[in-house]
């Protein structure tokens, strides 16, 4: 069993969207201040979802090394991967371009199907508004993310989108898996970050 991390992240240093050129970042110890304010349930997982999971966590690291957040994302038809992504909007000037829509873009061309009715979404981070939105209108069947956004998640967190009422499509929710790897590195991104918009001042005082 694996234990379902509830993750209070802050927007201003977690959402997808964070500008990363110019405005400030703030460090808020990400780890320490999650494990502090959890809430604990349980979710049941697969060693393929645990192999899908550690593959996205793979292409989390790639969005990290072009210094974008790193969150990555595969999606998964019939036990094979059929759609990867990783945050890509700084580097592409492109806001639209988080890992769960790169993801979807390239499995809808490998499938070739504007609807993923089969697929699994899995994601190292609780999808945005946005992009729960794309999980609806593509039809996947299943999400499966690790850390929780409490601020911004749509998936439960802060909104309940995948789910709603008045959609004509509902979409299988679970969380958790791998969660405390996935929030470890998205707090050395940030203060990494910090540490860099720090150097760069000094510098320009010089």
């Amino acid at each position: 069993m694996t234990k379902n991390l509830t993750i209070n992240l802050d927007p201003t240093e977690i959402s997808h969207d964070r500008d990363l050129s110019g405005s400030k970042l703030t460090d808020s110890k990400l780890t320490e201040q999650c494990l502090s304010k959890s809430s604990i349930a349980q979710n049941s997982f697969s060693e393929a979802d645990s192999k899908f999971m550690h593959r996205a966590i793979e292409l989390a690291n790639i969005a990290d090394s072009h210094n974008e957040i790193p969150v990555g994302a595969v999606i998964v038809c019939n036990g094979e991967i059929v759609g990867e992504g990783f945050n890509q909007s700084i580097m592409n000037n492109d806001p639209s371009a988080h890992a769960e829509m790169v993801a979807i873009r390239d499995a809808g061309k490998k499938l070739q199907n504007y609807r993923l009715l089969d697929c699994t979404l899995y994601v190292t981070l609780e999808p945005c508004p946005m992009c729960a939105g794309l999980l609806v209108h593509s039809r996947i069947n299943r999400l499966v993310f690790a850390s929780k956004d409490l601020k911004t998640g749509a998936a439960g967190s802060a909104f309940s989108l995948l789910n709603h009422e008045k959609h004509n499509h509902q979409v299988a929710v679970n969380s958790g898996l791998l969660a405390q790897e996935c929030s470890d590195m998205l707090s050395a991104f940030f203060k990494r970050r910090r540490a860099e918009k720090k150097a760069e001042k000094l510098a320009r005082k010089k």
